[in-house]
């Protein structure tokens, strides 16, 4: 048998075990931009990884680098995850998630840095287009889908950021500043969803700090909550260019530094264990953790690897037309109809050059590209096509009124326009934020003019982010929202218009009526290095939804060529949680999807709580008079609030609302379900308020006793219960109450009711 041969039988613990520090802390750090370093001779090779989550971004040679400003070898584009969200379809995106492995296993890739699954905290965030939604159950059962769908092939996913990544504004400085419970309802949830259902191979840390550290350096974060909390045993990697100090970072859980330090990361860390900063038994751990996951990867490859590029296509085509959102369709304007002999203008420099992906490190260079000008050319072989650019796609070079005046003239003489707006790629990308929700202002004005000439027209809109809809909306009968669609986008807008494809997408963040409605917005995007998260929970629709405001679309909008119909609400529970159960109807003369939401509340909580959380989702899709039963599983955790007294999570015993709808304000049927609570009070003590310890089930007899032994002394007797007297004393602390003479309950017996609470705790 070889050397190597022994080398790669040994235990990755063994293999460690008899390199040098020097070597251990060179496994620690990557060589140049994509890969991990290798020692052959001891069995560990080289991991490949390269950017993604819509494509893969393969990179070759020296001029590596993590912004997408160089070429990359063609991959198919899928649409990013603002589109493949509004699918809202978990078997969809592990399919994605299978395609892009096999093209990873093609190219010789072990790793793909995806998915994205940060929360929306703000439309402005200008990486908005990698994300899901502004919801964490959403974004955590898609980005679950996701990773399994790739790692089913052998490809290692590598959720991202971790944490709180939700603004590029100061991304490598700032700090997110959350309080405990909103980081643990909103911020953590979708990560701890795909780390304990779908065990990704690795996990991406954040540039930014949470709460004042650095994520490549908190040790709360990569150990206490990702390792001892959710039982996490794969390697944590760097974003590239994260880590400050390489010796903090590794002892608070950091495994792997990206990309390649040119040997200062290591280094740093051979001088922290020579000085007793740092214990060995930490490069140690980090280095047995990069062997694993080299000969993982190693294991998995496959010689000769092929894909399809047409078969991923279409796939890029039917993720586009499900995503797609149709926002508005008054008059059932759409669909058009193909064999018809009408005069369509496609008007809009989008329609001919396609705005189909995001910019910077998730960039990909397509296979190919369906443009939607050409698409509906074939789709209307009876129809005459006319086109008029309108605008320029991004920086005016040239007569915008002259491109214009073009569009109004083709626009007047057809009998229906389609005109096709978004966000050029200066207004959206990786390293920046937005300023405002608007369209550019050319193509307003080209909005306005069309229409007064056409007002059969149709809007089809492509951009990443969500943008204004408010004071030019009512002028069109339809609006379709195709977000970034991909690579197959152009096609695929074509198979919506004319309806070859029924839209289903439904929205995965509220549109808001304007920027200044946005929950998040006082405090966006932060001052001196910090970004206060005042909003708390009420993020999205949380936040609309409590306040009753009007928005242009509700999260989980989304209209169809069809209708259905919900009846027979049914939840039944066990354990574990509960089985909501639906009967849908297609009650329309089309085959659809419909998206079946459940929504929970919990009316008399204790603690603050939204109005409306969403809790489970499935998507049916149903022949035209078709009636199926739909069951949605609800985990009883779910229910669940953080507690911050407890430090737990903890289901409240009381009644539970279960709404099931269409959105998050299209609640068609609902039902109450009495839920049993997990046993905990709060321990009062002297600083405690007579309300609190009259709610604790010892203190509050204990109290009540107390209080009518004394009863007799206090003139007139004690307050009754319903008096505002009764109610003001209920703020005091039981500390004051010892000091007044309206009851003469003295420091002792203070100190034993608070003993008494404290022995029945004890058990």
């Amino acid at each position: 048998m070889t050397d190597l041969a022994h080398a790669n039988e040994a235990s990755a613990q063994e293999t460690v075990a008899r390199l040098g520090l020097e070597e251990k802390a060179a496994l620690t750090t990557g060589a140049g931009w994509w890969h991990t370093t290798a020692r052959p001779e001891a069995g560990i090779p080289a991991v490949r990884l390269s950017d993604g989550p819509h494509g893969l971004r393969l990179q070759d040679g020296a001029d590596g680098d993590h912004l997408g400003i160089n070429g990359s070898a063609p991959a198919t584009c899928f649409p990013p995850a603002v589109t493949l969200a509004c699918t809202w379809d978990d078997e969809l995106t592990g399919r994605v998630g299978d395609a892009l492995a096999r093209e990873c296993l093609a190219h010789g890739v072990h790793v793909l840095l995806g998915p994205g699954i940060n929360i929306k905290r703000s439309p402005l965030c200008g990486r908005n287009f990698e994300y899901f939604s502004e919801d964490p159950l959403l974004s955590g059962v898609l980005g679950a889908a996701w990773v399994r769908g790739l790692q089913a092939q052998g490809v290692g996913a590598s959720v991202k950021h971790f944490a709180a990544n939700n603004q590029e504004t100061g991304r490598m400085t700032v700090s997110a500043d959350i309080d405990a419970r909103t980081l643990r309802e909103i911020y953590l949830p979708a990560f701890r969803r795909v780390v304990t259902e779908a065990g990704p191979w690795t996990v991406m840390c954040a540039y930014n700090r949470v709460n004042g550290v650095h994520a490549s350096q908190n040790p709360w974060l990569l150990t206490d909550v990702l390792r001892d909390e959710w039982g996490y045993e794969g390697l944590v990697v760097s974003d590239w260019g994260a880590v400050l100090d390489r010796a903090a970072a590794l002892a608070a859980g950091l495994d792997l530094e990206m990309p390649s330090s040119s040997g200062t990361g290591p280094a740093r860390v051979v001088a922290a264990v020579g000085t007793g900063e740092l214990d060995e038994e930490d490069v140690d751990r980090s280095a047995v953790r990069i062997v694993e996951l080299a000969r993982k990867a190693a294991a998995h490859v496959r010689p000769g690897a092929a894909y399809d590029p047409d078969t991923h296509h279409e796939l890029a085509r039917e993720v586009a037309a499900r995503g797609a959102v149709l926002l508005r369709n008054e008059g059932n304007v759409l669909p058009l109809d193909p064999a018809a002999a009408q005069h369509i203008a496609v008007v809009g420099e989008f329609a001919r050059t396609p705005r189909y992906q995001g910019e910077g490190s998730s960039r990909v260079t397509p296979t190919r590209l369906d443009d939607a000008l050409g698409a509906i050319t074939r789709s209307a072989p009876a129809a005459q096509v006319s086109f008029a650019a309108g605008f320029p796609v991004d920086t005016p070079d040239g007569d915008v009124a002259a491109l214009r005046e073009e569009a109004v003239r083709v626009a007047a003489a057809a009998d229906v326009t389609v005109l096709f707006l978004g966000l050029p790629p200066s207004y959206e990308s990786e390293g920046f934020d937005r300023d405002h929700l608007e369209l550019p202002s050319a193509q307003t004005e080209l909005l306005e003019a069309v229409t007064a000439v056409n007002p059969r027209t149709i809007v089809v809109l492509a951009n990443g982010g969500v943008v204004r809809l408010s004071g030019w909306i009512d002028r069109v009968p339809a609006v379709l929202e195709g977000w970034l669609p991909g690579q197959a986008g152009g096609s695929a807008t074509a198979d919506l218009l004319f309806g070859r494809a029924n839209p289903s997408g439904r929205l995965a963040e509220t549109i808001p009526l304007r920027l200044a409605d946005t929950p998040a917005h006082l405090g966006w995007p932060g001052e001196n290095g910090h970004a206060a998260y005042g909003e708390g929970l009420f993020v999205g629709y949380r936040s609309y939804d409590a306040r009753e405001a009007e928005v242009s679309f509700p999260f989980g909008h989304g209209l169809s060529y069809t209708s259905f119909a919900y009846a027979d609400l049914r939840v039944s529970c066990d354990a574990t949680g509960f089985d909501v159960t639906v009967t849908v109807t297609n009650t329309g003369e089309r085959a659809g999807h419909e998206v079946v939401q459940v929504y929970t509340s919990a009316p008399g909580s204790r603690v603050t709580r939204p109005v409306r959380e969403l809790r489970g989702f499935a998507t049916v899709r149903l022949e035209p008079g078709e009636s199926r039963p739909t069951t949605v599983r609800v985990a009883r955790s779910d229910l669940a609030h953080f507690d911050t007294a407890a430090d737990a999570w903890l289901v409240e015993g009381l009644d539970h609302r279960f709404d099931v709808g269409a959105s998050s304000r299209d609640i068609r049927l609902t039902a109450t379900v009495a839920v049993e609570g997990d046993p905990f009070a709060p321990e009062p003590g002297a600083e405690s308020t007579l309300a609190e310890w009259f709610a604790h089930p010892v203190g509050g007899p204990a109290l009540a006793e107390l209080l009518g032994s004394v009863q007799g002394s206090v003139p007139g007797g004690l307050p009754q219960e319903d008096s505002p007297w009764h109610r003001m004393l209920a703020g005091l602390r039981l500390g004051q109450l010892a000091g007044l003479p309206i009851a003469p309950v003295g420091p002792d017996d203070v100190r034993d009711l608070v003993e008494k609470v404290r022995r029945a705790a004890r058990g």
